[in-house]
């Protein structure tokens, strides 16, 4: 048995649940008439489906994933001050133990962490490399004046294949872009653990050391979007040379110290709600400290209800738990596998967050501009009662004058909350 995993005499490996269940909600399989009209209703629209609707709701992993025995627990011990509250004390401390950073800033989600960073840092004319977009991240740069510049490795946007780390920065695009618009006019280099739109494909330790030796020689800083830091941790960890005898902790830590400021949503770490903007740098902490009460609430709560911020707290220690942050990835692992050996285009390896069905081959009679992956997520939801997100061109951004700017890819994503489902569902 290897993490999650047990291995059959047939020699075929199997996820475990490493939880019992001990709360139930019940599900809706309703008759496929009535899914028909549902999605009509919504405007063949998966965000507007109500979840009276919805068997399985694989629309996101993000404040729908389940909650431990000890985080609920922690939320009973919930100090209800203004200022000065204790459940804040305590989620600091975790977040001082995993990254080592002593300036920290809370927030009510990760955009709400773009929000800040980016005002504080960016202005017109600036350029920002990174390993690729999220949608939030992108709007947040171009409110605030800047450019996005997506340097991704050509392995990135190949829907099969067996690169480990197809989160990698190409580091010579990277060098380009700094000798194209000069150091003055970029305040920080972007990366992404687990890229999200790409299928929650991983960054190596290797490369990011590698964007950290450009970044010093140029005078810029590292910014690092740490949502899935727990799963690209654990990539690291099975998939790099030198890593798989580290601990989760070591691995983390060492992400963050390559880094001059991170950032996360801990929707990811099954709080219903909240973010956190940490850094070692008390120059930086300083140009954004005034927003956090401007945008978002006092400086020891910022927006979060201080049950969640003690459920935050005791989801970052489980984050080091090699049981509980490899099911996830095991799950997805297995689903990818399956769906593999069936023809599916699904992309491959697996990644963080769940599976990404390819829309456009699987629907390769649609045209990119008629939606394909839209189309693919109303049409699985029909037959299945299971809704996905459309990742491609319906929720990408659009040009100046309101028209579609293609994706790169068209894809629908089937996400895995985590503990949540059943290897049978």
């Amino acid at each position: 048995m290897s993490g999650s995993m047990v291995k059959f005499h047939s020699g075929k490996n199997i996820p475990l649940e490493l939880h019992k269940v001990r709360v139930v909600q019940k599900l809706h399989l309703n008759p496929i008439e009535d899914r028909l009209r549902a999605i009509r209703e919504a405007g063949f629209n998966s965000f507007l489906l109500s979840t009276k609707d919805t068997y399985l709701d694989m629309l996101t992993d993000s404040g729908c994933n389940a909650m431990s025995d000890r985080q609920t627990a922690a939320m009973m011990l919930a100090d209800d001050a203004y200022a000065g509250s204790q459940s804040y004390d305590r989620m600091e401390t975790k977040v001082l133990e995993l990254f080592g950073k002593q300036f920290i800033l809370p927030v009510h989600q990760g955009r709400a962490a773009e929000n800040i960073i980016s005002r504080a840092f960016i202005s017109s004319g600036h350029h920002i490399p990174m390993n690729y977009h999220f949608t939030t991240t992108k709007a947040h740069i171009e409110l605030n004046g800047g450019t996005i510049h997506e340097i991704y490795t050509d392995e990135a946007l190949k829907i099969k294949s067996d690169h480990p780390f197809k989160g990698n920065m190409d580091l010579d695009k990277l060098r380009a872009v700094i000798d194209t618009y000069g150091v003055n006019q970029i305040p920080f280099i972007r990366l992404e653990a687990s890229t999200n739109l790409i299928g929650g494909q991983p960054f190596s330790m290797k490369n990011m050391r590698q964007v950290r030796e450009i970044a010093d020689k140029a005078g810029i800083m590292i910014v690092l979007d740490a949502s899935l830091i727990g799963e690209n941790a654990w990539f690291i960890k099975q998939r790099e040379d030198g890593y798989k005898y580290k601990s989760m902790a070591a691995i983390i830590r060492e992400m963050s110290d390559l880094s001059d400021l991170v950032y996360f949503s801990a929707r990811k770490l099954s709080s219903s709600r909240g973010g956190i903007i940490c850094t070692a740098r008390e120059d930086l902490y300083d140009k954004m400290r005034d927003m956090v009460p401007l945008f978002e609430g006092f400086l020891t709560y910022g927006g979060m209800s201080v049950r969640e911020i003690e459920a935050m707290a005791v989801g970052l220690e489980e984050t080091l738990d090699n049981q509980m942050i490899c099911q996830s990835p095991a799950f997805i692992d297995y689903f990818v596998k399956e769906a593999d050996a069936l023809g599916i285009p699904v992309v491959t390896p697996g990644g963080a967050l769940g599976a990404h069905i390819d829309a456009g081959t699987f629907l390769s009679h649609i045209p990119q501009t008629q939606y394909p992956a839209g189309a693919l997520v109303a049409a699985y939801y029909l037959v299945s009662g299971i809704r996905g997100m459309e990742r491609g061109t319906i929720s990408s951004v659009r040009l100046d004058d309101g028209s579609d700017l293609l994706a790169d890819i068209e894809l629908m994503r089937l996400a895995f909350p985590r503990r949540v489902f059943t290897l049978s569902q």
